[in-house]
């Protein structure tokens, strides 16, 4: 049963692991968004499609230990942390628990990270979208009509002269 705990705390340390790297790829990610560094920002998708992908199989290892681990404590199969660390021999206890938090609080701040990218990126498109629009008039608007749908309206484009002149 040690082995068992000891896998599970090690599980527990990899996916906090994981998503440190997480945290610390989102910010160079914020941080190219801002410098305005477009290579760097492309470059960091893949980075950060990849960590995605090790924080997954990291997650993975960590819910078959602890199901393994629920198991020696003759609980039911989807019983979590919170049924089984009272139930850890006291030394194990205060190490679980501080695993367990730590990492709940890095996956917020994560997930909040990616949110204010997700938010930048957006908000650097639509910019670059509006200044496209300005140099390159279209045929075509798109609107929104009554009922909250895109609508798309004809225009007599103007030749660059004329809208500069």
């Amino acid at each position: 049963m040690t082995e068992r705990i000891q896998n599970l705390i090690n599980a527990l340390r990899d996916e906090l692991k994981e998503y440190g790297e997480m945290l610390a790829l989102l910010d160079r990610q914020q941080q190219s968004v801002i410098e305005r560094h477009a290579d760097e920002v492309f470059q960091s998708v893949g980075f950060i499609r990849r960590q995605a992908d090790t924080i997954t199989s990291a997650r993975a290892l960590l819910e078959e230990s602890l199901r393994t681990t629920v198991q020696d404590f003759l609980l039911p199969a989807d019983a979590g942390f919170t049924t089984l660390i009272p139930l850890l021999p006291a030394e194990y206890r205060p190490l679980v628990k501080a695993l367990v938090d730590e990492n709940n609080e890095l996956l917020v701040r994560v997930q909040q990270r990616a949110r204010q990218n997700h938010l930048l990126l957006s908000r650097s498109l639509e910019l670059m979208q509006g200044l496209l629009d300005t140099l390159l008039p279209s045929r075509e608007t798109r609107v929104y009509n009554g009922r909250g749908s895109m609508q798309v309206h004809e225009t007599v484009p103007r030749s660059f002269y004329q809208g500069v002149g």
